[in-house]
C-alpha cells in the first residue's frame, strides 16, 4: 500500500481559507521569522508543496493574511456604522464592531498590529490599514460638523482622527491580551474618551497653550 498522504479534494476557495486560518494561527503565536511553512502545513492538515502552490511563498502567505484580517476588519466596521446613523450612535456602532472583531479574532490582531510592525513590506500593509482607519474616522467626524453647521480644516481633522485611531489601537491590544475582557464594555469606554472630546470640538472648544493668541 502507498504511504503517500491523500487529502480530500476541496473547492480552491474553501483549501485557501483552511490554509489562511492555519498560516493565521502559526504566525500569530510564532511571529513571521520563527514561523515554518512546514507548520503551517501541518495545521492546515495538507502538504507544504500545496501551500507553495496555492499561496506563494512564506512572506506572500503572510500578505494574504494581511490582507484577510484587515479586509474583515474594514467590512465589520463599515457593515455596523451606517452612513444614515447618528454621528454618535455611527462611531459607537464603528467602535463596537472593531473591539467586536479584536476580541473574535485575537490571532488575527496579533498578525495585524504585532507581527507586522517594523518589517518591511508588512509595516507598509499595516500604514495602508491605518490609512483606511483614519479616513473612515475622519469621514465620521466630518459628518457630525457639518451637521452642526461646522468645519474643521483638513489638518486638524487628519490630526484628530489619527490620534483616535492610535487610541483605539493600544486599547484593541490590551484587549487582545485579556480574553476576560468585555469586547462591548472596551468599546463604551473608548467612546467615552473619543466622543466627549470629539463633543468639545463639535461645540468649538479647543485648548490653548498659556499665553498663546
Amino acid at each position: 500500500m502507498s504511504s503517500t498522504p491523500t487529502f480530500k479534494r476541496l473547492p480552491r476557495a474553501v483549501r485557501e481559507q483552511q490554509m489562511l486560518d492555519a498560516a493565521v494561527k502559526v504566525f500569530s503565536r510564532r511571529g513571521f521569522h520563527a514561523a515554518s511553512m512546514d507548520e503551517i502545513a501541518d495545521d492546515a492538515g495538507i502538504s507544504k508543496p500545496m501551500v507553495y502552490a496555492y499561496l506563494g511563498t512564506k512572506e506572500e502567505l503572510f500578505i494574504a493574511c494581511l490582507h484577510r484580517e484587515s479586509t474583515r476588519m474594514m467590512e465589520a466596521i463599515a457593515g455596523a456604522a451606517a452612513p444614515d446613523l447618528p454621528a454618535d450612535e455611527r462611531l459607537w456602532r464603528g467602535l463596537r464592531a472593531f473591539f467586536g472583531f479584536v476580541g473574535a479574532h485575537r490571532d488575527g490582531w496579533a498578525v495585524l498590529y504585532r507581527q507586522a510592525r517594523g518589517s518591511q513590506p508588512f509595516a507598509a500593509e499595516l500604514a495602508a490599514m491605518r490609512g483606511r482607519l483614519v479616513e473612515v474616522v475622519a469621514g465620521m467626524l466630518d459628518h457630525a460638523l457639518r451637521a452642526e453647521g461646522r468645519e474643521v480644516g483638513a489638518t486638524d481633522l487628519e490630526v484628530v482622527s489619527y490620534a483616535l485611531v492610535g487610541a483605539t489601537e493600544s486599547l484593541a491590544d490590551w484587549l487582545a491580551d485579556h480574553p476576560e475582557a468585555d469586547a462591548e464594555k472596551t468599546a463604551t469606554r473608548m467612546m467615552n474618551a473619543a466622543w466627549l472630546g470629539a463633543g468639545q470640538l463639535l461645540r468649538g472648544v479647543t485648548w490653548h497653550p498659556p499665553g498663546a493668541g
